[in-house]
């Protein structure tokens, strides 16, 4: 008598080494987008234009991403993925070295927009390269691991440049970015594991995107995504005046207060990963209403320093946890077939945020003040949680 035994294939082994050189990517692809954040005061002076004029290079950098993401993602799909990669870093590179060598603020301008577009593509391609590979119930750690580097950014990135461009210039901080997105881009091309990707479905995707069950939920996601983001970089972007000139402090605490800020972003993606991610619905409700708590407490009392700073350290440990939720819901929520399209929507929708956050700040910043700005956010905080407790309900009620 036999008896068959069912074969047990064992899991493949997790990807730590692809997924940290993943996360390194993502650091200096956001560093680089988020860095004149921390070098309003001084572009400002240098380029002899206004701190908003200087906020939107944010802006054109983000709208260049919405702009072009999509039509630069359907040229490139026939490119192997980490191919793609290393060209996206290599151009991130080059961009960085034109900003220092830029004589004026329309070159900086120009050079923002190359940027962008690379960017853009980079992301259309990492946003769902965790996604290939591992098997979906690793799915969660390996985002959180790659996400990590978008946190990195803020914990160290965007202080330490901070910190650089007050020392030794604003320039040489963005040509110090570039070579270290050209060695960036090095690491990847050695250790990142490529993925299997037909362009053959690339090109049936758009057929098929309207009859997958899980579009409209996607597009709901990415709905939430843009307007959390519009109210955070309404703020953000401005965030180094914001310190010196409504909370008081003087210019030398504004790199200690962004790597606290950052140190407090890092503890929320812990938090996201070990505690929130077992409910994701709830736990996203959690970040959202905390990051309004803590923005509330900023704008109410932001020159009594004890509530001010611990205010301040709520809202980062809170927003911290939000990218990873939002993009692990997102990986979560759309079928396989349409993950690659969902990681382009949610691309554009976050860099929409990040665009028009940044615009419509600078034009409160000019017309009302700095006050103003995290009072939108608070708002904007509001309508994103009404509509994913909306959302939750309605599943539930049509189960």
């Amino acid at each position: 008598m036999t008896s068959s035994i069912p074969t047990v294939h064992p899991a493949p082994p997790f990807p730590w080494l692809g997924l940290v050189v993943l996360a390194a990517a993502v650091f200096l692809s956001v560093t680089i987008e988020m860095i004149p954040t921390g070098l309003l005061p001084d572009m400002s002076r240098d380029l002899g234009v206004g701190e908003p004029l200087v906020g939107l290079l944010v802006t054109v950098f983000a709208g260049t991403v919405v702009v072009l993401t999509v039509p630069l993602a359907a040229l490139t799909k026939r490119i192997p993925r980490r191919r793609l990669i290393v060209i996206t870093l290599a151009v991130l590179a080059l961009s960085c070295v034109l900003t220092a060598i830029a004589p004026n603020y329309p070159t900086v301008l120009a050079t923002r927009v190359l940027g962008g577009a690379a960017h853009g593509v980079f992301w259309s391609v990492v946003g769902a390269y965790a996604g290939h590979l591992v098997p979906k119930e690793q799915l969660a750690r390996a985002v959180s691991i790659s996400v990590a580097g978008g946190s990195a950014a803020f914990v160290l990135g965007v202080p330490l440049s901070t910190a650089l461009g007050q020392a030794l210039g604003w320039r040489f901080a963005f040509a110090a970015m570039g070579g270290l997105t050209l060695l960036g881009a090095l690491l990847v091309w050695r250790f990142l594991p490529p993925v299997r990707h037909h362009a053959g479905e690339a090109d049936a995707a758009p057929l098929r995107l309207r009859s997958d069950r899980t579009f409209v939920p996607v597009l709901v996601v990415c709905l939430i995504t843009a307007v959390t983001m519009i109210g955070m970089y309404t703020f953000y972007t401005y965030i180094a005046p914001y310190i010196t000139d409504v909370m008081g402090l003087p210019s030398s605490a504004i790199s200690p207060m962004l790597l606290a800020y950052g140190i407090a972003g890092a503890v929320g993606l812990v938090l996201a990963g070990a505690v929130l991610g077992r409910r994701p619905t709830a736990g996203l409700v959690v970040a959202l209403v905390a990051t309004g708590t803590g923005v509330a407490g900023l704008a109410l009392f932001p020159t009594t320093p004890v509530v001010g700073i611990a205010s301040f350290l709520l809202f980062g440990t809170a927003f911290g946890a939000l990218p990873t939720m939002l993009n692990t819901r997102l990986l979560h929520t759309a079928s396989a077939r349409i993950r690659d399209a969902a990681a382009s929507f949610y691309t554009t929708a976050f860099n929409t945020g990040i665009g028009g956050g940044a615009l419509l700040g600078a034009v409160l910043y000019s017309l009302i003040g700095l006050a103003a700005l995290p009072w939108v956010f608070v708002v904007l905080l509001a309508c994103s949680t009404t509509a994913l407790v909306w959302t939750a309900l309605v599943n539930r009620v049509g189960r």
